[in-house]
């Protein structure tokens, strides 16, 4: 199962429009996520502050600002890292 990251923080609503839309694409795909607030760390604040809402898939930076629904799903398509294909 891909593991996806969004980061994030109270407020914005270009990461509230992500969530949801990861909250409706979650029931048919194959990935978990969570939410990161960047204001719960210093060094995750200072890293993310002006890119919010951040995505990762796997770990790997995915998306900065917006969000392709059809890029995500075409990411998801890719073979989980460290298991077999």
């Amino acid at each position: 199962m891909h593991e996806v990251v969004v980061y994030s923080k109270p407020g914005c609503y270009l990461c509230d429009d992500v969530k949801e839309r990861l909250r409706r694409l979650e029931a048919t795909r194959l990935f978990r996520w969570r939410e990161v607030n960047i204001l719960d760390d210093p060094e995750t604040f200072e890293r993310y502050k002006l890119d919010i809402p951040v995505v990762t898939i796997d770990g790997e930076p995915a998306f900065r600002h917006y969000f392709s629904e059809r890029a995500f799903l075409e990411r998801l398509q890719a073979p989980i890292p460290d298991q077999p294909a």
